[in-house]
């Protein structure tokens, strides 16, 4: 199959970026925006820049976590699955289109400036420029990166001298009344200029396109945005100062009008002209990012397969653009494109809410394929206030939100249900959703699993591809480990039975063929290597293999019960519970898994001396200690028995608990002893005392915080204060 190339610089992208959102937002919005509020119109573009920011900060983390072209469609998807990925696919589509059909059709106020037009004969010159616009796109993005970039220069120096010469014009009565209609009338005029900042982020549907897209397109988004906002802000402030509100109430060309006021006829004239581009770069710029959706939506078998094609010689999604100008040529001919232009955009503040909760989704579910270079800073506080936000300006648009929501989402899941339906993928959120209420009250009972095949692919190149079927432990490795050997060796010294399996996991999105991993990489032999080497020096029976799979949790599950292990030890860093909409796959692997469990927090420690078993109330101390000495045995180790009582317990209580304790451990094969401490606060006593020691054995807590378990952010709080490494252990017996 063939790739689209990556030929787009930092300054291309900025370019396009700058040229989405640099046209009706300035050249037409303006007068309408001061309309509904005054003088205060600035400081309307300016909030609505900061609630557009954690859209622009969440799609940036996404982009270079999946830098594919497709942009939000492909985030979605991935995260919610293929039934809201299609719904979103088909109206970010609709909205860009749309959009630029609206921004084409708009030009022609300023168009009328240099030339008599026939009324009747613009929407046909509009037409005109949108085959115009199809032919650059059809010939590529580089030609179309290039044409950006000599459009939004233009533009920019046009609005620069703009503001240079209109600053020092300002007439400070013409800034009275600040607010025209209060604060509500504030607040809805962001409603309105907000989608003037949408363009900002459709970047990220190109960013297959993009060279180096991890360091270029979040700093493009951020540089654009930037830009933007000071244009915006300064720009609308230089109009109500020079311009009388009652005028510019019902200017659709402001800039023509001011660059005509400050600089005379000529001058307008030219500001008109860079008007009309400027007017249709932005038309370019959404055809360029509205085709990449169903041309990404079409290789995922939720569309047609023909229009997933590429042009044979410049390698453009040429179906895609076609059927993209040419349901725009039928709106701007035929349908009202101001009013539909509004209901797709309010579409899009809501794929705004969409994108942040998906970032949200995907971080803490802790999808292992899920590694973006660059994330989101303040998270997820600005998720979070990019969601609130989102639903404050689609209240404050009224009904419009609602009919448009409501109209795509039919439009979408008809789209599916007829092409997409039979798709396998499934999203992360269904893997790792569940209800907090099946989650509180759910326990695990044993039972067969008809007919499960785990969804793997075994990396067989290298590995023999067959998992030992008597192992007693098995050892998932994740590639988050800090030692995967030392993890390995852990395991060896839970182990009762002769062979061990180790297994490099990598878990990839449903969307992403598993045969498309059949080859080791690099990462994969060294691994192999290493354990190979670590068998050899300790005398082990280690089988290692690889696999991939599209679900960590199911897949681990399944392999422990094929080799029909003792245990599973895994890699941990420290996160105890799941949360409300999501869980992370080790605290479902902790409820489900038939096996005894070791979760292993490696805290650098490679030489394993002295032992500590501190045993929380409740616990069948006999069995932890029987595993706390086969550990000891292994390393040559010496084991100490740990209690921590409240100050309350008299001195006959803990003799007597002093003695049962001595009785168990006198079984053990390790040189032992036992040691009772006196605190209120078991935390930190077991902190201090870890220090002296090299491994802390822990039991599972009985019973979770239910107000953890419902958010997710528990915490082992012994095992987060613990100076030496942890190893926590779940037994189904006790």
């Amino acid at each position: 199959m063939k790739k689209l190339e990556r030929s787009l610089s930092l300054i291309s992208v900025i370019a396009i970026s700058i040229g989405g959102m640099l046209g009706s937002g300035i050249f037409v919005l303006p007068g309408l925006a001061a309309a509904k509020t005054g003088s205060s119109v600035w400081l309307a573009y300016l909030i609505a820049s900061l609630c557009i920011l954690p859209a622009a900060l969440s799609k940036s983390e996404l982009a270079t976590a999946m830098p594919s072209s497709g942009g939000t469609y492909v985030y979605i998807e991935r995260a919610f699955g293929p039934i809201l990925g299609t719904v979103a696919g088909i109206g970010l589509w609709l909205s860009l289109l749309l959009k630029s059909s609206f921004a084409l059709v708009g030009f022609g106020a300023y168009l009328s400036i240099l030339i008599s037009i026939d009324p009747n004969l613009t929407r046909i010159v509009a037409v005109f420029f949108l085959g115009i616009i199809l032919f650059l796109n059809v010939l590529g993005v580089k030609k179309v990166g290039k044409v950006q970039i000599v459009i939004v220069a233009l533009s920019l120096i046009c609005l620069t001298l703009i503001l240079i010469f209109g600053l020092p014009e300002i007439n400070k009565a013409f800034l009275k009344p600040f607010l025209t209609n209060g604060s509500m009338g504030l607040m809805s005029t962001v409603a309105f200029v907000y989608i003037s900042y949408a363009g900002v982020t459709k970047v990220a549907a190109i960013a297959g396109e993009i060279k180096n897209p991890d360091k270029n397109l979040p700093l493009a988004m951020i540089l654009s945005l930037f830009i933007m906002t000071t244009i915006y802000v300064s720009i609308t402030f230089v109009l109500v100062g020079n311009i009388p509100l009652e005028a510019l109430e019902e200017d659709l060309k402001p800039i023509y009008t001011i660059s005509n006021m400050l600089g005379g006829e000529y001058v307008g004239y030219a500001a008109a002209i860079i008007g009309v581009i400027t007017l249709i770069s932005m038309a370019n710029s959404g055809v360029l990012a509205a085709s990449r959706f169903p041309f990404a939506m079409a290789r995922h078998k939720l569309l047609p397969t023909f229009m997933s094609k590429l042009h044979s010689r410049y390698l453009t999604p040429t179906v895609t653009i076609i059927i993209t100008c040419g349901v725009m040529a039928i709106v701007i001919l035929f349908l009202d494109v101001e009013k539909i232009a509004k209901l797709a955009s309010a579409f899009m503040v809501m794929m705004f809410m969409v994108v942040n909760a998906a970032v949200i989704v995907l971080r803490e579910t802790s999808a292992q394929w899920y590694n973006p270079p660059f994330k989101s800073p303040l998270y997820p506080y600005v998720q979070i206030f990019g969601i609130i936000s989102g639903i404050v300006l689609l209240v404050l648009l009224g009904l419009m939100p609602f009919l448009s929501i409501v109209a795509i989402f039919i439009l979408g899941i008809t789209i599916y249900f007829n092409f997409g339906n039979k798709t396998r993928r499934t999203g992360v959120l269904r893997k790792y959703g569940h209800r907090p209420a099946l989650y509180l009250l759910y326990k695990k009972k044993n039972k067969e699993k008809k007919g499960f095949t785990p969804k793997v692919a075994i990396n067989d190149n290298v590995l023999d591809g067959q998992f030992v079927s008597n192992a007693g432990v098995v050892v998932p490795l994740l590639g988050n480990e800090n030692s995967p050997e030392m993890l390995v060796e852990i395991g060896a010294a839970i182990n009762r039975r002769e062979q061990i399996q180790a297994i490099n996991i990598t878990e990839v999105p449903n969307q992403t063929y598993l045969d498309a991993f059949s080859d080791d990489s690099p990462i994969i032999h060294s691994l192999a290597r290493r354990i190979s080497g670590l068998a050899n020096a300790k005398n082990l029976d280690i089988d290692f293999e690889a696999v991939v799979t599209h679900d960590i949790s199911e897949t681990i599950d399944e392999l422990s019960n094929q080799t029909n292990c003792d245990w599973l030890v895994m890699g941990w860093n420290g996160k105890a519970h799941n949360g409300i909409l999501v869980r992370n796959p080790i605290g479902w692997l902790v409820t489900n898994i038939n096996s005894d469990f070791a979760l292993f927090k490696d805290n650098g420690v490679r030489h394993i001396g002295k032992v500590l078993l501190a045993l929380r109330p409740g616990r069948k101390d006999k069995n932890f200690v029987a595993i706390a000495d086969r550990i000891c045995q292994f390393y040559d180790a010496s084991l100490t028995l740990l209690h921590v009582v409240p100050s309350r317990f008299s001195k006959d209580i803990i003799e007597d608990m002093e003695a049962t304790s001595s009785a168990i451990i006198a079984k053990a094969s390790s040189k032992s002893e036992v040691i009772i401490i006196k605190s209120d606060d078991p935390i930190d006593a077991i902190s201090k005392i870890s220090a002296s020691y090299d491994l802390l054995i822990l039991g599972t807590p009985q019973k979770d915080n239910w107000i953890n378990v419902l958010f997710g952010t528990g915490k082992d709080k012994f095992t987060q204060k613990s100076a030496c490494s942890v190893l926590r252990l779940t037994m189904r017996d006790n």
